[in-house]
């Protein structure tokens, strides 16, 4: 059985028979402690501080020409019910609300996919749309497995203006105005050190067969943070959908990519669409890995960070200062966060005083 929408796109028949024979199945965290070590090729850094894997896809000539008229894309989000979900989204929708109209910006509309089927008590602050989860136990505790499937739901039965989208997540924050990253047919994407298609081909075979090319065409990737045009994604969302399930439905495939199993999925499925993304490095920071926010444009706070009161990383151990997204999964953190003690880098002083602003302004701040 199948989750399938009738969108037509101009994949061959290989890729066809491949999406009708994928069946049911379904970001998290991934740990990053000491993660230079691991990677195989070198690291560069970007003069902004921050440590990078260097996968290079040079943009071509046609689309580096300058642009003259605003390109506005519609900023996404997948977000469930839970408090977890709740208060990151609030803050990013406040920091979405600042930026979307100062110079630079190319923000347009803005819509959080609520993939629980029922509304919630920020229907009336967020821009919101109700779709459906996947079957009951389909996800196996995987929540994010619903990303996919909501944003073939979302774009099926939305009214979207943009012709652009920027797929989201909850805990985005925008530091600097986003301009639109894409050019045309070719996305732009963040590329994440641990998405590996060239370390992966035996597992990444079973789905993306010999006959689409290298696994080099598969972009060291996941759906977000992503600016697309309108019409590929709904070319590839239900590929992307499919693969997600597939890949969960593969013990030996859901074992080995864990938490990045849906980002290997959605990198898989754009190849099988022929779609090649522009890898942007400042697209994105991770404190507390990136030092310093530079031309950056989205802090993405995954990571916890721990300090001792000397202002030195503490490396996976708990901190005598620590921010955490994760000591928050039964609701907010408190308004009024205390700052990080002296020596801990921009980026992190940076993240606590947004979220201190964020939380001081949205009014019923306690309220789950």
């Amino acid at each position: 059985m199948i989750l399938q929408k009738n969108m037509g796109g101009p994949s061959p028949l290989l890729l066809i028979a491949l999406v009708l024979g994928f069946s049911f199945t379904t970001y998290n965290l991934v740990t990053m402690v000491m993660h230079n070590k691991s990677l195989s090729k070198p690291i560069v850094d970007d003069s902004n501080g921050g440590m990078f894997f260097d996968p290079v896809i040079e943009m071509p000539e046609s689309v580096k020409k300058s642009k003259n008229a605003k390109l506005p894309f519609h900023v996404a989000l997948t977000a469930t019910d839970a408090p977890y979900s709740k208060w990151q989204c609030r803050i990013m929708y406040y920091w979405y609300k600042k930026q979307k109209d100062l110079p630079g910006s190319e923000m347009g509309g803005f819509t959080r996919i609520l993939h629980s089927g029922s509304p919630d008590n920020l229907m009336d602050e967020i821009p919101t749309v109700v779709v459906d989860p996947l079957p009951a136990g389909l996800d196996r505790g995987y929540i994010v497995l619903n990303r996919p499937w909501a944003f073939v739901q979302w774009l099926e039965k939305a009214a979207i203006e943009e012709d652009y989208i920027l797929m989201a997540e909850p805990d985005h924050i925008f530091v600097t105005p986003l301009p639109n990253l894409a050019h045309g047919g070719y996305p732009a994407a963040f590329p994440f050190f641990y998405i590996k298609p060239d370390q992966n081909e035996k597992l990444l075979r079973k789905f993306f067969p010999e006959e689409m090319g290298p696994v080099t065409n598969i972009d060291p990737i996941g759906n977000s943070p992503v600016i697309i045009k309108k019409d590929l994604l709904e070319q590839i969302a239900p590929t992307w959908m499919n693969v997600s399930l597939k890949m969960k439905d593969d013990p030996e495939t859901d074992k080995a990519f864990g938490w990045v199993l849906e980002m290997y999925a959605y990198a898989v499925a754009s190849a099988l669409h022929g779609v090649q993304h522009i890898l942007r490095k400042d697209f994105m920071l991770q404190p507390p890995w990136d030092l310093e926010i530079g031309k950056r444009f989205i802090i993405h706070y995954t990571y916890g960070c721990d300090y001792n009161m000397k202002g030195e990383l503490t490396y996976g151990k708990i901190g005598e200062w620590r921010f955490d997204k994760r000591s928050h999964l039964r609701g907010p953190p408190p308004r009024n966060l205390p700052l990080p003690p002296p020596g801990v880098p921009e980026s992190v002083v940076t993240l606590v005083k947004m979220v201190n602003e964020a939380t001081a302004n949205i009014p019923n701040w306690d309220a789950e």
